[in-house]
């Protein structure tokens, strides 16, 4: 691991915010980090409120999107909410659908099928619309380059409202409205909403005109919140607010559906953290096992009864889905070996009988063991289609570009993208992608790299302060757990090897006085570096420990040195 050290803020901005909130230094230089420079901004951090939101008036065509929904509804109109099968679109199509139902019983949903029509609109789903009656599509988490399905859908007499995130293409589609923060000529201030986070701005507008507020509006919340973490957007500003109070709703009432999914766990406050990693996978694992549409019966759902069946059919899906990619995992790590690859810089695997569903999982797992842009391939009808991942730093979707030639298609973003090409274009493509690879990426990105925050001496780690750096959440991109560094630390000798295999290492730290109980999760390798009475270096996060009733201090620890 890379360990780099945050440059240091501005210490006159740090001190003069310590004494105005009367806190740590070391609290107010992480505050500073963020951008926080301010009481105010300060108060607005530590207390996120409703009253925070935006107009979402604000927003380039909202008006046009609330009257044509609004006459949609006047007229008694059949109304299609469309969106894609992942976590954010499946939230967003159970978030509208069913805040649209309570005004409509002309309201249904459509989600495409993976495999059968791909991602984003379709026009099998355009002629689905047509064939039964539907004369306004609202697409949501996709939509704003086709331009093409938009106009298909024009000549059978269907608009369209698409309520997307993703950059915008040179021309927009011909829709009645197109709400995306990140259209050019968009003034909306914050940019980084996810898909169900534009829905959740429309029927914020929709509501707004019958005399209610966003506080009328939050049993919504839990959906926007599972989207923000699952689609790893930024947790600043206006999705800071929302994940928020989304989280408050999952803790306190959340729908039966995600009820359903956590009944049974033990934990007493979920954080983002399970959010991404109990609730967000198992909505996810619908689309890619069986059908998106499973995911949004489950969110949308209000009988307990029957949301605890869809649940478990859900669980089961995603057992599947991690029987799958363990062992495809398993396989692609043996076809590294056996083909002699361990010391290219790209990881290009292939297999025909993988399943589609989980090869974007597969190319993450890959790179845990080898950190490098991956690309898993299978078998897709007549040609092999990919998911590519990359590591920190690198552009894998700029390198897929300068292959274009070999590629049938493509698309995604730096740091994931997905393609497809003509089976026997696959051995030329993967040694012009390392060639690509070879030829730009900076060899130190092929290190993983930790950020730090700061350095800090065990003496400084208290209640008080974990307190406030709890009061730091929802962590996330843009606000991410701090991560501190503590030299010259010593093992109370003790230390031993733990887990299956003994992957995990746990210790008592060791600094003067000051000793924690340290966990390292795949750290069992580090163990003789802390043996002897040896001083080292660990790289670590804060967090609680819960035992029999007590509940302690303890470093989550990243590396040790």
């Amino acid at each position: 691991m890379r360990w780099t050290l945050k440059p240091k803020p501005d210490q006159q901005t740090v001190i003069h915010l310590r004494d105005q909130l009367q806190i740590d230094h070391s609290i107010a230089s992480l505050l500073v980090q963020r951008g926080i420079q301010t009481f105010d901004e300060a108060k607005e951090f530590f207390r996120p409120s409703l009253d925070d939101l935006h107009d979402p008036f604000l927003m380039e065509d909202m008006d046009k999107a609330v009257k044509r929904i609004e006459d949609a509804l006047l007229n008694n109109e059949n109304v299609l909410v469309f969106g894609d099968y992942d976590v954010d679109g499946t939230t967003a199509v159970a978030l509208m659908s069913s805040y649209l139902k309570t005004k409509s019983d002309q309201i249904a949903t459509y989600i495409p099928d993976r495999y059968d029509e791909g991602y984003g609109i379709s026009y099998k789903g355009i002629d689905f619309a047509h064939d039964n009656d539907f004369t306004l599509i609202i697409a949501l988490d996709c939509g704003v380059k086709a331009t093409d399905k938009v106009a298909y859908a024009s000549e059978k007499g269907i608009d369209f409202i698409i309520c997307d995130h993703h950059r915008p293409g040179d021309e927009l589609p011909k829709a009645v409205a197109v709400l995306d923060p990140k259209r050019d000529d968009c003034k909306y201030p914050y940019k980084e909403l996810c898909g169900c986070g534009v829905g959740f701005k429309l029927i914020q507008a929709l509501s707004s005109k019958e005399g209610l507020t966003v506080s009328d509006l939050t049993e919504y919340l839990d959906l926007v919140a599972t989207a923000i973490g699952a689609d790893i957007v930024p947790i600043t500003g206006e999705n800071r607010v929302l994940a928020y109070f989304g989280l408050q709703v999952i803790n306190a009432h959340p729908r039966p559906g995600i009820q359903a999914i956590i009944q049974h766990l033990e934990k007493k406050e979920l954080t983002i953290t399970d959010v991404v990693f109990i609730i967000a996978p198992r909505i996810n694992a619908a689309g890619r096992m069986k059908h998106g549409n499973h995911a949004v019966a489950l969110l949308t759902e209000t009988d307990e009864f029957l949301a605890e069946t869809y649940a478990s059919e859900i669980n089961t899906f995603n057992l599947d889905r991690r029987e799958a990619d363990k062992q495809i995992t398993e396989e692609a790590l043996v076809q590294i070996t056996e083909n002699k690859e361990k010391d290219r810089l790209t990881t290009v695997v292939y297999n025909e009988s993988w399943h589609k569903g989980v090869i974007g999982i597969v190319a993450s797992r890959l790179i845990e063991t080898y950190y490098r842009p991956t690309l898993v391939f299978t078998k897709s009808g007549d040609k092999l289609a990919a998911s590519a991942r990359s590591v920190k730093g690198f552009d894998v979707y700029n390198a897929l570009e300068a292959c274009s030639e070999h590629i049938e298609q493509f698309g995604g973003h730096k740091y994931a993208a997905g393609l497809t090409l003509k089976a026997e274009n696959y051995e030329i493509f993967k040694q012009a992608f390392e060639d690509e690879v070879t030829r730009t990426i900076d060899r130190h990105l092929l290190t993983p790299e930790i950020k730090i925050d700061s350095q800090i001496e065990l003496t400084e780690i208290t209640p008080k302060f974990y307190r406030i750096i709890r009061q730091f959440s929802p962590f996330g991109p843009g606000n991410m757990t701090p991560i501190f560094m503590t030299q010259h630390v010593k093992d109370s000798g003790y230390g031993k090897c733990v887990g299956e295999d003994d992957k995990h290492l746990r210790l008592t730290v060791i600094q003067g006085r000051s000793k924690f109980v340290g966990i390292g999760f795949n750290l069992g390798n580090k163990l003789n570096l802390i043996k002897n009475g040896n001083a080292f270096d660990i790289v670590y996060s804060i967090d609680e420990n819960h035992w029999q009733g007590q509940v302690s201090l303890q470093l989550k620890l990243r590396d040790i040195k």
